[in-house]
C-alpha cells in the first residue's frame, strides 16, 4: 500500500462500545449523544492507504485481514468469543486518486440462513442499507451471514488516523526544487505597480483585548491552511490600526532573515517574488511542509502592502535550520527573544507549531523543553493560542509506515473533541478563565479548514530521498 502518516495517532480496541451507545452511532457532540451518522465521510487519501489502514486497526485486536479479488473488498477472521459469529467486512470505494469511501461493516452470522426478524430497524436506513452488501462474505460450514450494521467505532478510529495524526516539519538534508514564476494574488505578471493595500478584512472578534506595547501572542497550528495566516494579518491589522509597532514572528529559518528584509523593502513585483524564492534554500525545498505554504508567502506580501501603507510591521524568521530537539528549541527561543528585544514596545504575534508553542512541558517526551515554556519564562507577558475548527483540509508533510518514507501531499484534517469548532460557535477569539494545563490561554475558532499548496513544488520523481522529520 502506499503513502500514509502513522507515526502517532489515537489507539485503542476495535469494536469496543458501550451497549448504551451502539457501535453503528457516532458520538454528536451538537447534541451529546450518540446517533447514527447522517452522511458519508470522503477521506483526502488513495483508498489503498485507507484499506491498509483499516487492515492496521483490526490487526491491532489482533484480527486477521483477508483481501478479496481486485483489493477494494476485506473480510477480517471471526471475532473471538463472540455467538452467533461475527465478523469484519470492509468495503472502499475510489472517487478519485486521493478520494476514498471506506465503509466498515460488522456482520453476524446464523445457523441456516437468514433470519429477517433479527434484523434490526436501523440496518436499513437510507445510509446503513445492507440488502445485498454481504453478499460476498464468505460463510462459515451451515452458517451464513444474516445481517449487519456499520461499525462507527472502528470507522472513527480510521478517522483519527488518517486525519488527526501528527503532520512534520523537515529540517536538513532537504535539496532546492526548479523555479518556476510565482505571482501573488493582486500583483502583475508584466509591468505595472502591484496592489498596495493590505487584504486586512474586518477585525478578528475577541482580538482586541490581547494587543498591547510589548505582548507576546503565539498562535499553534495548523499551518498550512489558509486561515491560519488569514487569521494573522486580521490581528496584525487592527494592531496596526491602533498605531502598535507589530512584529510577526514567522517559523522561517533565522538565515533567511536577509532575503525577507529584501523583499519588504521592494516593490513586491513579479521579479522581487523571483528573487526571494531562487535564493532561498527555505521556499525551494523539495520536501515542504506548512511553513512555507502558499498562504505564508502570501502573509509576507501582505505585511509588505501594510508598511507601503504606513504600518509599523516588521518579520522576524525564528526557525533554526537543521537543529532538532531541544537545540532547536532553544534557537527558536532565542531568535525570537532577540527580535522581541530589538522592539520592545511591539506588540509580537507568532505563527508556530502546536508543540513549539507550548509553555509546559510535553508529555511524551519529558526531557522536551518547547520554545514557548523558554519564552514565557524569559517574559511576563505571553499568551498561547490553539486553534479550533470544523473538518476540512491542510498541506501537510506525513510519515508512512507502509513505505518508510514521507509524503508532502493535501490531507483531510478533523479537530479533536476538545477542539472541535461547533455550528453555534463563531469565528474569532475566545480566552479561557484560566490557563489549561498545557499552558493555553485561549482557542482561535476559525471554521472549516482549507489547505494551502506551497508556491514551488518539486516533482515526485525528486522527492524519492527522505529528509530528516522533526516532529512539531
Amino acid at each position: 500500500m502506499r503513502r500514509l502518516g502513522m507515526t502517532l495517532g489515537l489507539l485503542g480496541c476495535v469494536g469496543c462500545a458501550s451497549v448504551t451507545q451502539g457501535l453503528y452511532t457516532r458520538y454528536n457532540p451538537e447534541t451529546g449523544q450518540y446517533e447514527a451518522p447522517t452522511h458519508e465521510l470522503v477521506y483526502q487519501v488513495p483508498v489503498e492507504d485507507a484499506l491498509m489502514t483499516v487492515r492496521y486497526l483490526l490487526g491491532k485486536s489482533r484480527l486477521d485481514v483477508m483481501e478479496k479479488e481486485g483489493g477494494l473488498e476485506m473480510y477480517s477472521s471471526f471475532i473471538p468469543d463472540v455467538a452467533p459469529p461475527e465478523r469484519y467486512y470492509i468495503k472502499g470505494e475510489r472517487l478519485g486518486p486521493r478520494q476514498a469511501l471506506v465503509r466498515v461493516f460488522r456482520v453476524r452470522y446464523v445457523h441456516g440462513g437468514t433470519s429477517s426478524a433479527e434484523t434490526p430497524e436501523w440496518a436499513n436506513t437510507p445510509l446503513f442499507n445492507v440488502a445485498d452488501a454481504f453478499l460476498n462474505v464468505p460463510g462459515l460450514e451451515s452458517y451464513r451471514p444474516a445481517f449487519g450494521y456499520r461499525d462507527m467505532d472502528v470507522e472513527q478510529k480510521l478517522l483519527e488516523r488518517l486525519e488527526m495524526a501528527p503532520s512534520l516539519e523537515l529540517v536538513g538534508g532537504n535539496p532546492p526544487v526548479p523555479m518556476r514564476s510565482v505571482v501573488m494574488d493582486g500583483q502583475r505578471e508584466e509591468g505595472g505597480a502591484p496592489a498596495l493595500a493590505p487584504a486586512c478584512g474586518a477585525p478578528l472578534e475577541g482580538a482586541s483585548s490581547l494587543l498591547a506595547a510589548g505582548g507576546v501572542v503565539l498562535v499553534a497550528d495548523p499551518l498550512g491552511t489558509q486561515e491560519v495566516p488569514s487569521a494573522a494579518l486580521r490581528m496584525v491589522c487592527e494592531a496596526a490600526s491602533q498605531r502598535l509597532p507589530v512584529t510577526l514572528g514567522l517559523s522561517i529559518p533565522a538565515s533567511e532573515q536577509p532575503l525577507l528584509e529584501r523583499y519588504l523593502a521592494s516593490d513586491g513585483g513579479a521579479m522581487a517574488v523571483q528573487e526571494l524564492l531562487s535564493e532561498s534554500a527555505f521556499w525551494r525545498r523539495a520536501y515542504q511542509d506548512g511553513r512555507s505554504s502558499g498562504a505564508m508567502l502570501w502573509l509576507v506580501e501582505q505585511v509588505r502592502r501594510l508598511r507601503v501603507s504606513g504600518g509599523d510591521v516588521a518579520v522576524a524568521a525564528i526557525d533554526s535550520d537543521k537543529a532538532h530537539g531541544n537545540e532547536r528549541e532553544e534557537q527558536m527561543a532565542q531568535h525570537l527573544l532577540k527580535a522581541r528585544a530589538e522592539r520592545p514596545q511591539a506588540w509580537t504575534l507568532v505563527l508556530t507549531g502546536s508543540v513549539h508553542a507550548r509553555t509546559t512541558e510535553v508529555g511524551w517526551d519529558g526531557d522536551l523543553e518547547p520554545m514557548g515554556a523558554r519564552v514565557a519564562r524569559a517574559l511576563s507577558a505571553v499568551r498561547v493560542l490553539d486553534v479550533g475548527f470544523q473538518r476540512g483540509t491542510q498541506f501537510a508533510c506525513r510519515y508512512s509506515v507502509w513505505e518508510e518514507e514521507v509524503e508532502c501531499n493535501v490531507f483531510g484534517i478533523s479537530p479533536t473533541l476538545d477542539a472541535r469548532q461547533s455550528s453555534k460557535q463563531a469565528a474569532g477569539l475566545v480566552l479561557f478563565t484560566s490557563p489549561r494545563p498545557d499552558g493555553f490561554h485561549g482557542r482561535l475558532y476559525l471554521g472549516a479548514l482549507t489547505a494551502s499548496l506551497p508556491p514551488l513544488q518539486a516533482p515526485m520523481e525528486a522527492t524519492s530521498g527522505s529528509p530528516v522529520p522533526a516532529r512539531k
